[in-house]
């Protein structure tokens, strides 16, 4: 039996949404390619922030799909900056999933590591700013 799992208390989530019908593939379950543009999307949401302008995806350290995303589930991504380097962001989502609204269940579907890199106006890599 898995344990009760509960929404972080300490943040609040950098995306939330819900997918649709259209998402899902033959099975009933979410595509996980839908799946990882919306971590790349909070993601790279964080990552412009603190870059304070655009930036690209240039790495996936790790993707983990811990349970299946269903039709109808409100899920939550949640982000944390790791490491800020030279020209980089390496960025934490952890994704959840809200189901059963007549007595809610939380479940942690995906996890993910993905480093982006600050774009300068001529689409090169360019130093993020210290502060």
């Amino acid at each position: 039996m898995e344990e009760k799992v509960s929404l972080p208390a300490d943040r609040e989530p950098t995306l939330r949404v819900v997918p649709m019908p259209a998402d899902a593939n033959q099975h009933g379950d979410i595509f996980g390619g839908w799946i990882m543009s919306h971590v790349d999307i909070a993601g790279a949401v964080v990552a412009a922030q603190r870059a304070r302008g655009p930036v690209a995806t240039v790495a996936v350290q790790s993707f983990v799909f811990r349970q299946p995303v269903q039709i109808g589930d409100l899920l939550s991504f949640y982000t944390e900056i790791l490491r800020i380097g030279t020209t980089s962001i390496t960025v934490r989502v952890e994704v959840y999933a809200q189901r059963n609204p007549e007595d809610i269940e939380v479940v942690r579907v995906t996890e993910a590591t993905l480093t982006y890199v600050a774009l300068g106006p001529d689409k090169r890599p360019r130093p993020v700013p210290k502060d």
